[in-house]
């Protein structure tokens, strides 16, 4: 019976989430599998990989075909090498301790790249959210900038205004203050007449 080691979809849509199985080649792609062998979870970044790495390395000597998704990911959780590894014990030239602490060695290796990238990440992320914030801060004050000078102009326009109501009070006060003398004045220019009429009265009685 062929066996493929492949990828069985599952998860939502738009958000897709896979198992790694060994299963028969006959068998559709979501349907029966012979051995579950890890998940991969492309929805994070870095994905997500958990294997069996052992089980795998078993498949493949047994004769296993990955497909070529399934390939990239055994080769980057290091099954590849250790099944490598593994035939270079069978033939002699390594012992299995040398095998062992080979691996191990890549693996660390291995972890601090992953480690390194998940840094870089973190690091863009956190200078992204800066930059985002700087600027949200300069759109801020630029509208802070604009609103101050809008302020200033009503309150200078409200001063002449000011200033042409006290004129306008004053010269209100002044008309008042003829008129009121005015009568004063007609008063002192009849009295004379009056008097000058007088003299008139008596020469006509005489």
């Amino acid at each position: 019976m062929p066996v493929k080691i492949r990828l069985q979809r599952h998860g939502k849509k738009g958000k897709p989430f896979y198992w790694i199985v060994a299963a028969d080649a006959r068998a559709k792609r979501d349907g029966k599998y012979l051995e579950k062998l890890g998940i991969y979870n492309p929805n994070v970044n870095p994905a997500q990989i958990e294997l069996n790495i052992d089980g795998s390395v078993k498949w493949l000597q047994n004769g296993a075909q990955p497909t070529d998704t399934a390939r990239a990911i055994l080769s980057y959780k290091g099954v590849m090498l250790k099944k490598h590894l593994a035939g270079g014990v069978a033939k002699g030239a390594l012992t299995e301790e040398q095998a062992e602490e080979k691996f191990n060695a890549w693996l660390a290796d291995k972890e601090n790249a992953v480690e390194a990238k998940k840094g870089k990440l973190t690091e863009a992320q956190e200078k992204a959210k800066a930059e985002a914030l700087a600027a949200e801060k300069a759109v801020n004050e630029a509208r802070i900038a604009e609103a101050a000078p809008a302020e200033e102009e009503t309150e200078e326009e409200a001063t002449p205004e000011t200033a042409e109501g006290t004129d306008a009070t004053e010269e209100v006060e002044a008309t008042e203050k003829v008129e009121e003398e005015a009568p004063v004045a007609e008063a002192t220019e009849e009295a004379p007449k009056a008097t000058e009429e007088a003299p008139a009265a008596a020469k006509e009685e005489e």
